[in-house]
């Protein structure tokens, strides 16, 4: 089977979803399962629904606005009278529903139970517009499939489970399921991270030992940097899973850090495309002898600084590290760069959850510390001696590391 992952820009729309069609087209609708994320900025906007109804506040008129852009979408796909408009109006009905009667006050169970709809509600349409035009699928709903544990908003994925479930699909079947989404042993709805979409369908590709795997995005390829951010960056037509995984694990955005695990373990090809061009070739990470070192440019935002010290001047020791990473993992703060001395310890943080000031807190209490927001992790990978200096100009470095080819600064 060949797994194929569309992102929210490649399904934002009505027009969006005949393109998805027309790229299926290009590339042959056979033996393939397509794993979809929820539509345009949906994810965004049912992050919203949560936050209100946390602060008791009007959330029913945005479940509105988003169901009203689904059924306008849908009103541009399908005739007056489809079944399609009845699914939209009860995924809606289920996300309200299920506000109203619940009882939890964890923020991550009730996140993951409403923005998870988005996902469903993207792939019902697809695949039933998909259908619509002669293109034949099964709709699934992932979360019978990929089972993990209950750490909600960032799910570990019980692969022994998910495997045996896998493969009990049909591999002469096309299918159409959702990225981002799994289920617990009490069968509540678990996403695996933001952006875990990518994820979803490598765990797909694994567990069904597929031919390929594609992402279409609306960019060419994995370039040298991000176009938005750097000038003059150029396509990589062809790299290893090694360097695609140290480009994503120092946030090179097209690539989800998780995704290139599973498909190294079975060799499964990886190509990243455009949905503006499916002609074009792309990027294929995989073994080849055209694997390309470039230098590439890497920005992680939104990153914190923490430098942390002990009160008496005494070393940073085992059991100090113990306690800080302890902290760390309670509050799912992750160290994108630590750097240590004898009696200091520098970490650079990304805080997806929010948590940096409690983790402040409780160190305090042990270490003397300093904390810096809102700075920025530049990650130069295959750097070129001549051209260091440069990285340096206009820049105000507050942490740097060097290794054999990989620079990085912390800035703000």
């Amino acid at each position: 089977m060949k797994i194929f992952k569309f992102g929210g820009a490649s399904v934002k729309d009505a027009e969006s979803v005949k393109n998805v069609s027309m790229v299926l087209k290009s590339q042959g609708f056979t033996k393939c399962l397509l794993v979809i994320s929820a539509m345009g900025k949906t994810t965004n906007e049912l992050e919203k629904v949560v936050e209100l109804y946390f602060k008791k506040d009007n959330y029913q008129t945005e479940i509105e606005k988003i169901k009203r852009k689904h059924i306008e979408i849908a009103e541009g796909l399908f005739p007056e009278n489809h079944p399609v408009f009845a699914e939209i109006n009860l995924f809606f009905d289920d996300i309200d529903s299920f506000l109203r009667r619940n009882k939890s006050p964890n923020y991550n169970f009730v996140y993951d139970q409403v923005v998870s709809c988005g996902e469903m509600i993207s792939t019902k349409i697809v695949s039933e517009y998909l259908n619509e035009i002669q293109f034949t699928n099964q709709w699934l709903d992932s979360r019978d499939y990929i089972k993990t544990d209950n750490s909600y908003r960032e799910g570990v994925v019980n692969w022994t489970k998910t495997e045996e479930f896998i493969k009990t699909l049909n591999p002469e079947v096309c299918y159409v399921t959702q990225g981002f989404i799994g289920s617990d042993d009490n069968n509540f709805t678990v996403t695996l991270g933001r952006e875990g979409s990518d994820y979803s369908a490598a765990i797909f590709a694994y567990c069904l030992n597929a031919e390929a795997m594609t992402i279409w995005k609306d960019v060419p390829g994995v370039m040298t940097g991000d176009p938005r951010k750097f000038e003059d960056v150029t396509l990589l037509s062809n790299i290893s899973y090694e360097e695609a995984i140290e480009m994503a694990y120092y946030g090179a955005s097209v690539i989800h850090p998780k995704t290139l695990q599973p498909l190294q373990q079975k060799n499964i090809p990886f190509y990243v495309k455009s949905f503006v061009d499916p002609t074009k070739e792309g990027t294929k990470v995989g073994i080849s002898d055209k694997n390309q070192s470039e230098e590439s440019y890497i920005l992680k935002e939104n990153q914190t600084l923490l430098k942390i010290s002990t009160r008496d001047f005494s070393f940073i020791a085992e059991d100090h590290m113990s306690l800080i990473f302890g902290y760390l993992s309670k509050y799912k703060i992750k160290v994108s760069l630590m750097q240590n001395s004898a009696i200091s310890l520098a970490l650079c943080l990304e805080d997806k959850f929010n948590h940096a000031d409690e983790l402040n807190d409780e160190l305090q209490k042990v270490f003397k510390t300093e904390m810096i927001k809102n700075v920025s992790l530049f990650t130069v990978r295959n750097a070129k001696k001549e051209n260091i200096d440069k990285f340096y100009q206009e820049r105000s470095v507050l942490m740097e590391q060097i290794s054999k080819n990989t620079l990085q600064m912390v800035t703000q």
